[in-house]
């Protein structure tokens, strides 16, 4: 089932209809559409469609010769081969002489590892020949730290060949909705918190009349196709997965130091630091520190993938009920009983998304927008703020907005105006142009009232769909 990703494929398609060389560089984690998408867009084009694998030079000689071949003559039973990348290369460029045609080569890093010098040779042929050509050349690939700086990086061959890249995100909240109409929106917030917006892992968790009886047959179910997903991709993507395994098992109990990570984990600090690296390469952690403050002491990491967050927050301490299919029995109590307490930090991103794409009529135009964190020299305390947007101006004046996000089941009352107030106190910007508070199951009358006045902006989950 194929959703939402209208902007990328009218782009593309605006590129192919100018008829001359493209080189377009499509990248993003695994699972997240990439290869859905190119197959959305080749649907009705003349296409050669080579998915590199991770094996050996020949194989995938082997594979690149079969989808010439397949371009060719779709109906053939055996395939010329080439004797070399440069030979099959060649042909290519003489197809797409006269006709335009499209050339995929999906999972280009598997590709690159087995014949390294295959950037150097795409290289030359784009200088030299496929500059000439009609050809649409489309490079894809999930390691992320290979395309950035393999594929796009300054000391690449292919640097500067490109004439378009896309980084491929996670659908948002709302793109995330279209997938399951019939649920309502609390619904939709749960299927958004467990996939984080990752195609792949929405279509798999096949959520019919109940979302519940699908995340009891999908996840917490050993024969459920997304009940290995996060150990599948560990070792997949990674050396050393029991490590990694261990370093978001800690950041899901609740560790954000780097030093409380790797002691968790049984690593010394530079250790940590390494493997968290590859983490947030892959976009399973992130980074994060106050919107008014760089990088330091006040670092802290969170699991950005939902589906790892909600695995790892669900999964291994069931892990006997699941096995001995207890799970059912427990389910409510184990597993859903927690649901507002997990979705807190994810209606925070999906408040901080509704604000940044969505919301009409803001007080400023954001340019950034976060959360903050620190002390209050007056109370003598740590606090927090939810929600912190950002606008500068020309004249490098900063205005902001601040917000606070409650998923509970029960209606904010003005208590909450009062206690984002004396947090935007402690908040070291310079004005606060608006406050907003975003709500589960709405307000009461008498922080309507304050909304009346002007004094807050109140957005209830229904109005961020």
């Amino acid at each position: 089932m194929f959703h939402c990703r209208e902007k990328e494929l009218k782009k593309l398609g605006k590129r192919y209809e100018r008829d001359s060389f493209e080189c377009i560089i499509i990248y993003g984690r695994r699972r997240v559409g990439k290869t859905a998408l190119i197959n959305r867009f080749v649907e009705d084009k003349p296409v050669i469609y080579f998915s590199a694998l991770n094996a050996a030079s020949q194989e995938n000689l082997h594979g690149l010769s079969k989808a010439i071949g397949t371009y060719k003559d779709p109906a053939a039973i055996a395939y010329p081969e080439y004797q070399s990348y440069e030979e099959a290369l060649e042909e290519i460029g003489r197809l797409a002489v006269e006709k335009r045609v499209v050339f995929v080569i999906d999972e280009y890093p598997y590709l690159a590892k087995a014949e390294p010098s295959v950037s150097s040779r795409l290289q030359h042929l784009i200088d030299h020949k496929w500059v000439h050509t009609k050809l649409y050349l489309i490079l894809c690939g999930s390691s992320m730290s290979f395309m950035q700086s393999q594929v796009l990086g300054y000391e690449s061959p292919l640097y500067g060949r490109r004439t378009a890249q896309f980084k491929i995100e996670p659908l948002s909240y709302r793109e995330t909705a279209v997938f399951y109409p019939q649920l309502s929106n609390e619904e939709q917030a749960y299927v958004y918190g467990i996939t984080g917006g990752i195609p792949h892992y929405i279509n798999k968790l096949e959520v019919k009349d109940s979302l519940d009886e699908a995340l009891l047959e999908t996840v917490f179910d050993r024969s459920g196709y997304l009940f290995e997903e996060p150990e599948y991709l560990l070792k997949q993507e990674l050396r050393e997965p029991a490590l990694y395994n261990s370093i978001i098992t800690a950041i899901a109990g609740g560790a954000s130091r780097l030093n409380e990570i790797g002691g968790k984990a049984g690593l010394d600090s530079g250790a940590a630091a390494k493997y968290i690296k590859s983490l947030v390469e892959l976009g399973i952690v992130k980074k994060e520190y106050p919107l008014t403050e760089n990088s330091g002491k006040k670092t802290i990491y969170q699991i950005e993938d939902n589906f790892f967050r909600f695995w790892y927050r669900f999964v291994p301490q069931n892990l006997g009920a699941i096995s001995s299919d207890r799970i059912r029995k427990i389910y409510g109590q184990a597993v859903k009983a927690h649901f507002h307490d997990y979705m807190g930090l994810i209606f925070e991103k999906m408040c901080r998304e509704y604000l940044m794409y969505y919301a009409d009529n803001l007080p400023l135009e954001l340019q950034t927008i976060g959360q903050w964190w620190g002390a209050d020299p007056v109370l003598k305390k740590q606090l927090q703020i939810d929600i912190v947007g950002e606008s500068v101006s020309e004249e490098g004046g900063k205005r902001y907005l601040v917000g606070s996000c409650k998923f509970k089941h029960e209606k904010v009352g003005t208590d909450e105006l009062e206690l984002l107030r004396q947090y935007a106190r402690a908040f070291p910007g310079e004005r606060i142009a608006g406050y907003y508070i975003f709500s589960l199951s709405g307000f009461t009358d008498g922080l309507k009232e304050f909304e009346k006045r002007g004094e807050v902006c109140l957005v209830s989950l229904d109005d961020m769909y």
